[in-house]
């Protein structure tokens, strides 16, 4: 496999962002709708608030992963960030989400000062789920009918990560 280049994404990423969630894997597993909007996705990415941290994966300059990171605004849970990330199809498996997920690890422990990430994934994402687990995520607890996706209502886990480094001994 080629390198996998991980890096801050720009507003002229939009449209290729937007080509990853429409592929069925990606808007099927995440909270996205299929046949995404170029506007929208333009505006999105032209308009990070401060406390998003937006990146993306490349292959021989071709981008095919996105992960969204969301530190908690609210004063009591600044410690705490949440994520969700969409792989292309045919670069699922072939370390994308790891090389994703090795990134945003990196700069939550060491540079964020973040020590609990939370994320949701659908019950049966088992690829998904086996990524988390791998990057030391844990299933805190199960939401039923949690959303609609292709004509029924599906469950997801609540999965966090601590980062057990600093003061915490809980």
């Amino acid at each position: 496999m080629e390198e996998i280049k991980v890096r801050h994404s720009e507003p002229e990423d939009a449209l290729a962002i937007r080509d990853i969630y429409a592929c069925k894997n990606a808007y099927s597993g995440t909270l996205q709708l299929p046949n995404p909007s170029a506007k929208r996705w333009a505006d999105r990415m032209a308009n990070v608030p401060a406390n998003f941290y937006s990146f993306v994966a490349e292959i021989n300059g071709e981008i095919v992963g996105d992960l969204g990171f969301e530190v908690c605004s609210n004063m009591r849970r600044r410690h705490v960030g949440s994520f969700g990330m969409g792989v292309k199809g045919h670069y699922q498996g072939k370390g994308v989400g790891s090389a994703l997920l090795t990134n945003l690890i990196e700069l939550t422990d060491n540079w964020l000062n973040i020590m609990r990430i939370e994320l949701t994934v659908y019950t049966d994402n088992h690829p998904a789920i086996a990524l988390y687990e791998k990057f030391g995520f844990v299933i805190e607890g199960e939401s039923k009918a949690f959303a609609f996706r292709d004509g029924q209502y599906v469950n997801v886990y609540h999965m966090a990560r601590f980062n057990l480094k600093g003061s915490y001994s809980g």
